[in-house]
Formats: C-alpha cells, sequence, structure tokens
C-alpha cells in the first residue's frame, strides 16, 4: 500500500476506533469516511455504511442522501422520502480495493451488478442482506414516483484504491459504464469515477478539516462596526469566481457541506429557482443578475484580507443556498459579467452566529430544533460533557459542524453532534426509541422538551455515553452489527433496567445520583457487554422474533411503538423491573 495512505488509514483506525480491523475492511471503511464526507458534514460512523460478507456484487459501502441527510436502511429511506415533497436524492455506491491498480473487469462488473441492482426487475443472483438492504432503499425511493417528478435521483459510483496512474482504458471503461447505467433511465445522472491515492488522501483532508478559500472582492465597503462581530463586508462578486474559489471542491463537484447552516436544502428546479436559472441563460439578463437576486451571506470564524482579497477559513453559505445551486449548475452560462451580492460576516461568537441563521432564514419555517444551537444551554452542554473528567470519561459535544476536526487529541468516536444527542437523549429519558426513527415528526411533536434551561445536564451526558458505548460494542464486534437498529431500544432497557421505568428528577442532585448508576456500568466496558449482551439482547431478540412471525422486518419493527412495549414488557418478566 502507498505509504502516505498507510499512513492516514493507521490514523484513521486511531481516530475511529476502529483498529482491531483487518487492513481490507479498515481501508472499505476509510474509504466509506472520505467519499461520504464530501457530501455529509456531520460526524458518523463510516463502519456502519460497509457491506462486509459475500455476495455483495462488488458493493463494499453505499448510502442514500435525502436532501443532504444520510441514510441505509429501506424503512428510515421511506419514511423520509414521505415527509418531503420534492426530494433531492442521491445514491453513493463504493468499491474500495487496496489494490495498487485499477482493473477494468472490476469496473465492468460492478456495472453489470448495479444495472441488475438499480433495474426494475429482480436480482438474477444471490445477494447479501446489505445488498438487499440497498435494493429496498431503491424501491423506498422510487415507490412514490409523484415526488420524483421534479429530479430523479443522481448515481454516484466511486472506484477507489491506493493506485496512482488511471489508464485511459480504465477511463473509457469508467464512461462506458456510466452510458450503461444510464439506460436505465433510473437516474437523473450518473458518474463513475476512480478514486486514486492522491483523491484519497484530498478527499480525507477536506473531510478532518474545514474549508479555506481565497476569493477576490474587486468592489466591496465595509459594514460599521457591531458588536459580535468582528469584520463584515458588502461586495461584488465575479460568478465566475465565486464557482471556482467557493462552490467548487477542486474535483468538479459542489461543495455541498457549505451548506448545513442554511437550513433549507436545495429545493429543485421550483418556480424560484427555474426563474434563477432563466436569468442566467438570458444574454442580457444576466448581467442584471446582481441587482435582480439577493445574493449570499457568508459567516467566516476567521479571515484575512491582503488587498481585494478575502481568505476565509471555516465558513458557512448562511443563506443563498438555492442561489448557489443554480449558479454552480449554469456554470457554463457565466459571462465575466455576471456578478453576485455577497454579505461576508466575521465572528467567533457562536450567539451572534446563530442569531445570524436565523434572521437570514425567516423567508423559511425554522423549527426549534433547527435553532436551538442559539441558546446557552448548549454551551453548558459542550463544557459539562469535558472539563473536569479524565480522558476514558471525556466526550464531545459538536454544537457546530465539524468544531473538532482540526483537533488531533479528540477521538473522533467520542465526538456527538446534536442530532445524533437529540435521539440519544429522547430514546432514552422521553421514553421514544421507536419514535426516534420518524426524527422530524417527533421533534416536532416533543422538541420543546429538549434543551431547556434548568435541565440538569448529567441526563444529556448519560444519554450521549450511552450511545458511545453502544456504538463501542459494535465496532469492537462484541455486538452483531445486525443489532445496530435497535440501539435505540437498548438505550431505553438500559434505562430501565438499572434505573427503572419512572422519569428522572429534575433536580440536579437527584439526577446525578439516578445517572450515576448508569455510568458506573456504561465506563465499565466488561460490565457494559454482560449488561447489553448477556441480559437485554435476549430481551430484544425476543421482541425481534414476535415481529417477524408476525411478518414485520425489523427496520419496521423498531419504529413501531409495539415492539418498544414488548420489550419493556419482557424485561419486566425476566428481571422484576
Amino acid at each position: 500500500m502507498e505509504k502516505v495512505i498507510q499512513s492516514l488509514l493507521e490514523a484513521f483506525q486511531q481516530d475511529q476506533d476502529l483498529t482491531e480491523l483487518p487492513e481490507a475492511e479498515a481501508f472499505e471503511a476509510f474509504a466509506a469516511y472520505c467519499v461520504l464526507s464530501s457530501y455529509y458534514n456531520d460526524p458518523f460512523n463510516p463502519d456502519a455504511y460497509r457491506t462486509g460478507g459475500s455476495n455483495d456484487l462488488g458493493i463494499d459501502a453505499y448510502a442514500v442522501l435525502i436532501d443532504g441527510e444520510l441514510y441505509r436502511d429501506p424503512t428510515e429511506v421511506r419514511a423520509a422520502m414521505q415527509q418531503r415533497r420534492r426530494p433531492q436524492v442521491q445514491v453513493v455506491i463504493i468499491q474500495a480495493k487496496t489494490s495498487s491498480k485499477f482493473e477494468t473487469k472490476v469496473i465492468s462488473d460492478l456495472a453489470e451488478n448495479l444495472g441488475h441492482l438499480c433495474g426494475a426487475e429482480s436480482i438474477p443472483y444471490e445477494v447479501s442482506a446489505d445488498v438487499e438492504n440497498l435494493r429496498g432503499c431503491l424501491d423506498a425511493i422510487y415507490g412514490n414516483s409523484a415526488q420524483l417528478a421534479g429530479q430523479l435521483p443522481q448515481l454516484h459510483v466511486r472506484y477507489v484504491t491506493t493506485g496512482d496512474q488511471v489508464s485511459d482504458m480504465v477511463h473509457r471503461k469508467a464512461r462506458s459504464a456510466e452510458r450503461h447505467l444510464d439506460r436505465l433511465n433510473r437516474f437523473e445522472t450518473t458518474d463513475v469515477l476512480c478514486v486514486n491515492w492522491r483523491d484519497l488522501r484530498e478527499l480525507y483532508k477536506q473531510a478532518t478539516s474545514t474549508v479555506r478559500v481565497t476569493v477576490p472582492v474587486p468592489k466591496q465597503f465595509a459594514v460599521p462596526a457591531a458588536p459580535g462581530v468582528e469584520q463584515s463586508f458588502v461586495g461584488l462578486v465575479a460568478a465566475t469566481e465565486l464557482v471556482r474559489t467557493i462552490l467548487d471542491d477542486g474535483s468538479g463537484k459542489l461543495r455541498e457541506n457549505l451548506f448545513e447552516s442554511n437550513v433549507r436544502a436545495f429545493q429543485g428546479y421550483n418556480p424560484v429557482n427555474s426563474g434563477i436559472r432563466d436569468t442566467l441563460r438570458d444574454p442580457e439578463k444576466r448581467q442584471r443578475f446582481a441587482v435582480m437576486n439577493n445574493g449570499i451571506t457568508i459567516v467566516t470564524r476567521k479571515m484575512d484580507r491582503v488587498g481585494d482579497d478575502f481568505v476565509l477559513d471555516d465558513f458557512q453559505i448562511v443563506n443563498g443556498c438555492q442561489t448557489c445551486h443554480v449558479l454552480f449548475h449554469e456554470r457554463d452560462q457565466l459571462t465575466d459579467h455576471v456578478f453576485v451580492s455577497v454579505h461576508i460576516v466575521h465572528s467567533v461568537d457562536e450567539d451572534v452566529i446563530q442569531g445570524i441563521v436565523a434572521a437570514t432564514n425567516q423567508q423559511t419555517p425554522v423549527s426549534d430544533e433547527d435553532l436551538a444551537a442559539r441558546q446557552d444551554f448548549h454551551k453548558e452542554l459542550e463544557d459539562f460533557f469535558t472539563l473536569g473528567r479524565d480522558k476514558p470519561h471525556q466526550l464531545f459535544y459538536e454544537r457546530r459542524a465539524k468544531q473538532f476536526s482540526d483537533r488531533k487529541d479528540v477521538e473522533k468516536t467520542r465526538v456527538i453532534s446534536r442530532a445524533q444527542l437529540s435521539r440519544a437523549y429522547l430514546a432514552m429519558f422521553l421514553d421514544e426509541p421507536s419514535g426516534v426513527g420518524r426524527f422530524q415528526d417527533l421533534i416536532k411533536a416533543r422538541g420543546k422538551e429538549l434543551y431547556v434551561t434548568g435541565q440538569p445536564p448529567i441526563l444529556y451526558y448519560t444519554a450521549a455515553a450511552t450511545w458511545y458505548r453502544l456504538e463501542w460494542l459494535i465496532r469492537n464486534q462484541r455486538l452483531n452489527r445486525g443489532y445496530r437498529p435497535t440501539r435505540f431500544h437498548l438505550m431505553a432497557l438500559i434505562r430501565q433496567r438499572l434505573v427503572g421505568s419512572v422519569q428522572l428528577p429534575a433536580n440536579g442532585r437527584a439526577a446525578t445520583k439516578e445517572c450515576d448508576k448508569i455510568l458506573k456500568v456504561i465506563w465499565n466496558a466488561e460490565a457494559a457487554e454482560k449488561l447489553v449482551v448477556h441480559e437485554l439482547l435476549p430481551v430484544i431478540q425476543r421482541a425481534i422474533d414476535a415481529e417477524r412471525e408476525a411478518g414485520v422486518p425489523l427496520g419496521e419493527a423498531v419504529r413501531n411503538e409495539r415492539f418498544a412495549e414488548r420489550a419493556r414488557r419482557e424485561l419486566t418478566s425476566s428481571t422484576g423491573r
């Protein structure tokens, strides 16, 4: 294996606590992390997206993205599709080999297999459970064709090796594979790309660091000083420069992770976005683009100015997601006479930043969960998770995307995002282990019970620690990965088994006393494994068996309250608690 990649792989295994995986499997997880991170910005467990086993049709990892959210389970995909009116769907397929060369046969075989898998007919081969899962995801996507009237899914296939040169023959075979998959008429766009070790190194760099760009703003003026704002400028940027320096990730793809704070994903070509596109396609109207369009707002935590060049580091586009997507799609229409109005705000005050996010998105309904990061409670949680704790008991609450990406001292498996923490708390302390599968609906119903000033932070820390331990058990193969869909139910059962089902007290001292009973077990790997694998897993399995007899697959079973109630009763009957 190329030495640079070998070094990065070893660092990755340490960061992700995957040191016990064989090299080939670790490389699959590494490739999944690098590729998927270019589409998704929040923390995720890359090992969960590997297929593993035989009969995988050459697919080593896969994911489905719906409006920028990452999915792997057909039931979750189906629910996500039902919740959205015109979803933007991307299917990412990864084949990863430690080989130092690219083989045309690998591409041909993968294209043929994907043709069967993604087509409307049944698969003519025996396939693994993971591949059946992927087919289930595709069926869920195409299950309601009316939702896809705006745009079909995009298919991204990545063939990753540690090789350097991609021969002309391999390039031609990749183009042939694209044409083969295009003929299925199932995808809006299809791209089959070979990722060599240099590409992989760059993807890993992007995944583990914030974006840094230099953009020329020749026409600008400074905005008067304001509390919490270091500097602020309003100016005009050439649309071509905006696309080249900010939007393009260097490989011809849009940097989707720049829009994490924008609240709205790209809405497709609705009347407004179609109007923007029509303007850019009109030779006369596009010269008036700067006065016809509201432009974009960029918030950056680091900024240097050298003449008319603005060097931005750790930034987000908090308003203008729709404009940026259309500009990128229509980049071939742009000329030197097309300009975009840009507001650049330099601030390190998180309250100010989140206030800007809220204010610039007022045209869109913004949920309480989306804006909760403005609350002081989140700062308190961030400190509570780390300060005064010895290293084995430290966790890192990520209030903003890639907050800890540059911290070499932070084990990435100990970082928990707000969405992950919300799910963990809802499952463990609000008795909603089945509801977290319908996360957006659950947030609408119970979001006001999250992150409330005065709630004991120890409850959130305990939920996060339990989440971490269950993921640790799966990563280290103490708990079969097939039980991953039940992890929220296991969290609820851990709470029930150790402290009972009653609501934990709102008083900080009393809550700490109860949570300490849980943490004493959770932070002891041997005790946690004994509890989960030997005591609770048989309870979960009986609930799984009962649902299976009724014809309900696991992915659907874990999303209904009947499963949760059955698991509670089974635990009570077996332990008396």
